[in-house]
């Protein structure tokens, strides 16, 4: 299994590394297997969470991990932010996988700059965790976040004391939350930091195309891109993938962008093409947040109802509803100064009918529906 290295420690990580929370689905001893085969195929990365499944899969990767501490690189999460919590937490955790240390402890899902605030103050789980890291009971210190990287971009820029970030890296959250890649993704290597990836397969909404969406992730510069695994086949099929890896060409990423189905004629790709408006109206920025709203995920098209369902189910996953609107009340020219001149039509790669999604876009963000005017 090819590895990187972590940060600037000396650690090296398998580039795909195994999340904990699909375990849950399984029982015990397909997890044990699960994991043992993992490790047999050279993975050496294994996370979890207190969080998943209350301590259930912390307790089957602890059975997993018999025998077998020393090969792994284990990560345990907190989502607590004060200490006396934190430092709780992080002793069931430790009880529950078997072990006296892990490698990594992370701060669990920080959306909000409150949280940040919260967990570096004096009486927060920053001290639980400097003292953990103290006494040997963990290595390194990281933080995770979904979404918006309002939080993780602050962390990164003011906030020495943390070791890594664990954030979502994919080829359709690309365009919903560019700042990760953009902003958030070398701030974070311009300071040496751990960069661990997540739904790869942006939480099931790529699962058609396991091949194009690993590969889309560990060509950017990560350390290792962690992915869930409830049967032997998904683990083979991805461990394969991993194993024959080879980065992205330009032109295969531009493929993926022009013709994926999922990627469609309806999300935007932010190209900046279909400017300038003649109402000065920024259509690329407007789109961006309806990325940030509900992952674009909503286009008023009929699918059929498993589609519809996963799709609606994962569309508020990260919650930046309130910050869309926000940011979209600032705004000077909004969608509803859309004339339908259809000036901007021809002039998107992606053949999105931009008059009409301004519309949509503009009802998600202010709840008004918009009649066009002439």
């Amino acid at each position: 299994m090819k590895k990187r290295k972590f940060g600037n420690s000396e650690e090296e990580l398998s580039i795909v590394g195994l999340g904990g929370f699909h375990l849950l689905e399984i029982s015990d001893r397909d997890a044990v297997n699960i994991i043992n085969t993992y490790l047999d195929m050279g993975g050496n990365y294994i996370e979890t969470a207190p969080e998943y499944g209350a301590g259930e899969s912390e307790r089957k990767v602890g059975l997993g991990l018999k025998g077998r501490r020393n090969d792994t690189f284990l990560t345990t999460k907190c989502h607590f932010r004060d200490k006396t919590a934190a430092k709780a937490s992080i002793e069931t955790s430790l009880k529950r996988l078997r072990t006296d240390h892990v490698d990594l402890l992370i701060f669990h899902h920080v959306q909000k700059l409150e949280e940040l605030e919260q967990i570096f103050s004096p009486g927060g789980a920053l001290e639980a965790f400097l003292e953990a890291k103290q006494e040997g009971k963990t290595r390194f210190i990281g933080i995770s976040g979904h979404g918006l990287p309002i939080a993780l971009k602050e962390a990164v820029n003011n906030k020495p004391s943390l070791d890594a970030i664990m954030t979502i890296f994919n080829f359709f959250d690309r365009f919903n939350f560019p700042d990760i890649e953009e902003s958030l993704l070398p701030a974070a290597r311009s300071r040496g930091l751990g960069v661990i990836g997540m739904k790869a397969f942006a939480d099931g909404l790529l699962w058609q195309y396991p091949e194009q969406s690993l590969r889309y992730a560990l060509s950017l510069p990560i350390d290792t891109m962690v992915c869930g695994f409830n049967t032997m086949e998904l683990l083979k099929k991805d461990m394969k993938i991993a194993e024959e890896f080879k980065p992205l060409s330009k032109e295969e990423k531009e493929a993926i962008y022009n013709h994926n189905p999922v990627l469609g004629n309806y999300i935007c790709r932010l190209c900046n093409k279909c400017l300038p408006c003649p109402e000065n109206i920024n259509i690329p920025e407007i789109f961006k947040l309806e990325g940030w709203y509900d992952r674009q995920l909503r286009d008023f098209k009929v699918r059929t109802a498993p589609d519809f369902a996963l799709r609606d189910r994962l569309r508020f996953w990260f919650d930046n509803r309130q910050e869309a609107k926000q940011e979209y009340s600032k705004l000077d020219y909004k969608a509803d100064s859309c004339t339908a001149c259809g000036e901007c039509l021809p002039r998107c790669p992606y053949n999105i009918d931009i008059i009409s999604k301004l519309k949509y876009t503009h009802f998600k963000l202010t709840d008004e529906w918009v009649r066009q005017r002439a």
